[in-house]
């Protein structure tokens, strides 16, 4: 008797919630509706304007690098994604029968997303130029491997998304990019960690999606975002904080731009989005990139250089961003010595206290205001027994005038 199907959730959520709400060929975006395909968003967005893409691209722009994008499928009608996408190594997991899971072969080449999920994550790795738009992929010369393995009816399980992780295996992938997730707890010799692990040991870069289940700021473990040698990616604002709807917890190792995302949509065009599904994928197309420029470099090399090279306001990491959020000019510049995990920043040295004389202190403001309280009294008292004497000195030289007169 098989288990039964384990459905996947969290990062992928607030995708398939809004698919399920609109009609057929339309997905939720920030600001309204998301009608495929879109019109082009001319500006530069907010989570490129803070690269310096020239620098970023002066080594490599991904070009021999592939990325597996397990979603929801990867449209190639997208001129942006048109050149960017092997096709012929993708495949469809869906099931068409509830108890083929996982589905014994491919029954597509992962091209076909209903929901528009999937072309959103490859859009933000490897998306082309376009003249008409200021939107592009961190890593334009990537190959993206479309994997499809979830619906807008949910059908992705974790039987399904193991059985993903191996074909991106298959397929040689260098980097693989998961933007779902189950917080169902699963055991070390579940399929999925299986894969996972299968994967790491062919030096794969790993990464997956934190979850969208963190308004309460509480931890809970996600897989397999959670497991052992995966990069966890969280979300992060403008102001490099922590996305309100960012799942937290110890297994966070980084964090990337979450917000206001803009990025391709099946038949053309770019809308905008939220959510650590479209982190996870920023930080995978710097993956890419640190790939094609360190070949030889270890998954884990990888992994370090990615978190060593963040923005952070602490010396270490914490459960909301991890090591900080990812710097993408900083990871390719900075990467002259491998790492095989990252360090705490060395503090401030401490400095010495001067050596000065003991402070004395002056009376308080409440000290000060009693001794004048005090001095106003005693000025008013003086006054009023001045005035009472004047007045009975002027008194008497009346009666004695009186009586000269008199």
């Amino acid at each position: 008797m098989t288990a039964p199907a384990r459905p996947l959730r969290g990062a992928l959520a607030l995708a398939l919630t809004a698919a399920l709400a609109a009609p057929a060929g339309t997905a939720r975006a920030d600001g309204g509706q998301c009608t495929f395909p879109a019109g082009h968003i001319e500006e530069q967005p907010w989570s490129l304007q803070r690269v310096l893409l020239d620098r970023l691209w002066q080594d490599t722009r991904g070009e021999g690098v592939r990325v597996a994008v397990i979603d929801t499928g990867v449209d190639t009608a997208n001129p942006q994604l048109t050149p960017a996408v092997d096709a012929a190594s993708g495949a469809d997991f869906t099931p068409e029968d509830p108890e083929d899971d996982p589905p014994a072969r491919s029954r597509g080449d992962g091209t076909d997303d209903t929901v528009g999920h999937g072309t959103k994550v490859a859009g933000i790795i490897a998306a082309r130029p376009h003249p008409d738009s200021g939107f592009v992929g961190l890593a334009p010369e990537a190959t993206i491997i479309p994997i499809r393995q979830n619906d807008e009816y949910g059908s992705g399980t974790v039987a399904s998304l193991a059985r993903s992780v191996h074909h991106a295996i298959e397929q040689d992938a260098h980097v693989i990019n998961i933007s779902q997730d189950s917080d169902e707890p699963l055991s070390d010799d579940s399929a999925l960690k299986k894969a996972v692990d299968a994967a790491l040991a062919e030096e794969i870069v790993v990464i997956a999606s934190v979850g969208n289940d963190g308004v309460d700021g509480r931890s809970k473990d996600t897989y397999p975002a959670s497991y052992d040698g995966v990069l966890a990616v969280a979300a992060s604002d403008r102001n490099n904080e922590r996305a309100p709807f960012s799942q937290a917890g110890d297994f966070v190792g980084i964090a990337a731009p979450g917000v206001d995302m803009v990025s391709t949509v099946p038949g053309g065009g770019q809308c905008v989005d939220h959510g650590t599904s479209f982190s996870a994928p920023y930080v995978a197309g710097v993956a890419a990139l640190l790939r094609a420029k360190h070949p030889d470099r270890t998954a884990r090399e990888i992994t370090a250089q990615l978190q060593q090279t963040a923005e952070r306001s602490i010396t270490g990491p914490d459960r909301y961003i991890g090591w900080g959020v990812v710097d993408p000019v900083r990871a390719l510049t900075d990467d002259a010595t491998p790492l095989p995990s990252p360090t705490p920043d060395q503090g401030a040295p401490a400095v010495p206290a001067p050596d000065v004389p003991d402070l004395v202190l002056g009376e308080t403001y409440a000290q000060r205001a009693e001794r004048l309280g005090t001095y106003a009294l005693l000025t008013g008292a003086v006054l009023t027994f001045g005035l009472a004497g004047a007045a009975l000195v002027q008194r008497d030289r009346r009666r004695r005038r009186h009586r000269k007169t008199g």
